[in-house]
């Protein structure tokens, strides 16, 4: 009996761990991976197992059986086993609560992972007390037999903390993880009923587990999240990948909840009329008279499919264009979905603050545009990432970044501002788009000014760089509100992009089309 609850301990935290990680996977293609839904995540979890551990503690005094818990065991095996089949309603509905409620990214998120998988964490949560109370024979060995459970229980959520994210859902997807972590479940529960000699339970369990094992089957190649038109999709370690495809042949590159678009392309054209477009304008940002050949070096962190390479490419010929891209399955994406790339543009897989680590190459001009939605990691918006970008810039060199603000509110932006200037001798910012949501941060290692960025539009030769310059032009601000100076030890990146939601969910003027877009709108390229 003993052991068994030492095996019933193990499963239960292995499977309680395990789903927390995976359930951010379910939530990705809905609500993004932020820092606000991991705290969803964890805070759920956290309260579900203190009210597991308070209702398995009652329980277990009331009916100190294994039988009864075993029950309890079961019923979380089977609302784990169906819960990726229940997120698609569970989580659209939530969108429109918090669409029409006005309610926040973290009351959303929270309410959608309560509602999914409130009740089998709970039921989980329960089975500690329930097996110190069946283990405890005498109370001399009270102390050492719930130390030995719960060291065993954290064993198995160790193993939990690596398994899902290490193989199970790189391997065979989110869905598959949930139901192996069910069948997992309900095979130890099965050898429990007949340990009890409880045959018709264990019946049952048997009978759930060739139900759930043929429900994944059935269900495991139905896409993660259903669309029109879908070329691609695909579940990497970092987030979801989907490519689809308009009625008018645009491919798109969509990440997570997928509101945003990170790449367009459709053969043939050069320009999407997008924030990618003025990357291309970056190396005019310098004194004038503005040469061709002082921008043959870029590196480019978070590359997406491509599509600012494939321009820089078009429009400045042969160049060098480094690509530092976090996710390999975008990158691949990118080469398989995207069109043919550039001979001369070469991706390394690698996180874009460890190469700046690492690299000792020097570049004309290096473009940011990383994000996890929807936040840009603060560990590439500090004065000490600007230092390292500054070693590694040509002496003419410089640095453009795409940022994200809302309407009236760009204090993300001024941060990002006032940082750079601790570094750069110029910054300029342009405000794109009529939307008035994506802005271009560009700072030049030497003093430029706005006289020199008008003559070197005027004399580069290019008229594709004329006519994108010609409308920069408009776009540029000359101030932008004050912000405080980003660092490693505090970047309140998260706090800044926040205070934008929320100041624009509660504005009259966010209508359930407009509200859903920019909690999600940063987007790469």
């Amino acid at each position: 009996m003993r052991l068994y609850l030492y095996v019933l301990a193990f499963a239960a935290g292995l499977v309680t761990l395990g789903t927390e990680l995976a359930a951010s996977r379910l939530l990705a293609p809905f609500f993004g991976t932020s820092l606000v839904i991991w705290t969803s995540v964890i805070g759920l979890f956290l309260a579900a197992l203190s009210a597991g551990y308070w209702l398995g503690g009652k329980l277990a005094d009331r009916s100190p059986s294994l039988f009864t818990v075993l029950r309890l065991v079961a019923v979380a095996a089977v609302l784990i086993g169906i819960a990726p089949d229940l997120a698609r309603p569970v989580f659209s509905l939530a969108i429109s609560g918090m669409t029409s409620a006005k309610l926040g990214l973290l009351t959303g998120s929270f309410i959608s992972v309560m509602a999914l998988l409130g009740v089998p964490m709970i039921l989980l949560g329960s089975v500690s007390p329930f097996a110190i109370r069946l283990a405890t024979r005498r109370i001399e060995e009270a102390g050492r037999v719930s130390g030995q459970l719960y060291a065993i229980s954290t064993l198995g959520s160790f193993l939990g903390a690596f398994l899902p994210v290490v193989f199970l859902i790189p391997s065979i997807g989110t869905r598959w993880t949930f139901i192996s972590f069910a069948l997992l479940l309900l095979a130890v529960t099965l050898a429990g009923f007949l340990l009890c000699r409880k045959t018709t339970w264990a019946a049952t369990a048997a009978a759930l587990l060739v139900g759930l094992a043929a429900l994944g089957w059935l269900r495991g190649g139905m896409p993660v999240k259903p669309g029109a038109r879908v070329v691609f999709e695909g579940e990497s370690v970092y987030q979801y990948v989907r490519v689809v495809e308009n009625d008018r042949g645009w491919r798109k590159l969509q990440l997570n909840e997928g509101v945003v678009v990170h790449s367009w392309y459709r053969p043939g054209e050069l320009f999407t009329n997008g924030e990618w477009d003025y990357f291309a304008l970056a190396p005019l940002f310098t004194p004038a008279p503005f040469l061709k050949d002082s921008a043959r070096r870029w590196a480019l962190i978070g590359t997406g499919a491509g599509t600012t390479a494939r321009l820089i490419s078009r429009i400045y010929g042969n160049v060098r264009i480094d690509g530092i891209e976090l996710d390999p399955m975008v990158a691949d994406v990118g080469l398989k979905f995207f069109g043919r790339q550039p001979s001369n543009y070469q991706v390394t897989v690698q996180d874009g603050r460890a190469w700046l680590l690492l690299n000792r190459e020097t570049y004309d001009v290096i473009g940011i545009d990383a994000y996890r939605q929807p936040y840009i990691p603060f560990e590439l918006t500090t004065v000490e990432c600007f230092r390292q970008i500054r070693n590694r810039l040509s002496t003419n060199g410089v640095v453009a970044m795409n940022v994200v603000h809302l309407p009236g509110d760009d204090r993300l932006v001024g941060a990002l501002v006032a940082t750079l200037r601790q570094v750069f001798a110029s910054v300029h910012v342009m405000h794109l788009g009529s939307n008035n949501r994506t802005s271009l941060v560009v700072a030049s290692c030497l003093p430029v000014t706005l006289d020199d960025f008008s003559r070197n539009v005027s004399a580069c030769g290019d008229s594709r760089l004329i006519t994108l310059g010609a409308k920069a032009k408009t776009m540029i601000v000359s101030n932008v509100g004050p912000g405080p100076v980003l660092t490693d030890d505090c970047a309140p990146v998260e706090k800044l992009m926040d205070l934008m939601l929320l100041k624009y969910v509660m504005s009259d003027e966010s209508s359930v089309k407009n509200q859903r877009a920019p909690m999600l709108k940063p987007r790469g390229t």
